[in-house]
């Protein structure tokens, strides 16, 4: 393992690599997606942890998605029990060293929601814990509670956790890498390609924002404003999945990462 310093540039090489990747097979990394959301949507159901098992389970299903990447890759096929392949296929160390992780994020995000409380008084942090009643719920009272604010700055402090994250499962799954070491292994290549992640997360909210434009103004134009949210739905989840498939080039660029005999992916094809 080797972390590279890549200028601000190949941003655009991670974004194009995510759009090659997941058109190599649409069809596979949209249905590990939706069986992502399904199987996040049962273990929800767990009475008293359901609400943070999912957290929890998030570093293994990211090394799950990353392999499911990295088989497209190579030409293997893609199977949705893939998404479990962090816990399975490394060694009970590294299930173990995936579930600190997501116990860390879980105490993580606690932490930034309820920072969020100096901006609204709890609003936002008591909607996310699902302790808020439906009456406080509403669009009008959160907008009165400043919730939007808090939703901003929860935002901000969420970035170092996400640049914690970000590498810090398949380090510790592909690379043996302890958890502390892991975070810290990846918000140090987080840190030192900042330009090149702007430059990545430019584009993609410029994808993810002018497709939806570009779609509410064809959908008024044609009268089928109506439509627009069942319309968006399927675009928005192939952007997402397309996404999900960059993080995969993310970590290549950074980590100088070639599988044998994987074709190159950075002439974008």
């Amino acid at each position: 393992m080797q972390l590279i310093e890549v200028p601000a540039k190949t941003g655009y090489v991670w974004f194009r690599q995510g759009v090659w990747l997941f058109r190599r097979n649409p069809l596979a990394f949209i249905t590990l997606f939706f069986t992502y959301l399904l199987a996040i949507t049962l273990v929800s159901m767990v009475p008293v942890i359901g609400s943070a098992l999912p957290l929890v389970l998030i570093p293994g299903i990211a090394v799950g998605f990353m392999a499911a990447c990295r088989d497209t890759v190579a030409g293997k096929p893609v199977m949705p029990t893939i998404l479990i392949d962090g816990f399975r296929s490394y060694g009970t160390v590294t299930t173990q060293r995936l579930l600190v992780l997501g116990v860390i994020y879980v105490a993580s995000m606690v932490l930034v929601f309820a920072a969020s409380s100096f901006v609204d008084g709890g609003a936002l942090f008591h909607v996310m814990m699902g302790a808020a009643d439906e009456a406080s719920t509403t669009p009008e009272t959160l907008a009165a509670q400043g919730t939007f604010g808090a939703l901003m700055f929860a935002t901000l402090l969420y970035l170092p956790i996400a640049m914690l994250f970000w590498f810090a499962p398949v380090l510790v799954a592909w690379h043996d890498v302890p958890p502390a070491k892991a975070l810290f292994f990846s918000i140090v290549s987080c840190w030192r390609n900042r330009g090149a992640f702007v430059v990545y997360g430019v584009l993609w909210f410029g994808v993810a924002l002018g497709t939806s434009l570009a779609l509410s103004l064809l959908l008024q134009a044609l009268g089928a404003g109506a439509y627009a949210l069942t319309i968006m739905m399927p675009v928005t989840i192939v952007i997402v999945t397309m996404l999900y498939c960059s993080f995969y080039a993310t970590y290549r660029g950074c980590f100088g990462v070639q599988e044998p005999g994987a074709p190159t992916t950075t002439s974008g094809r």
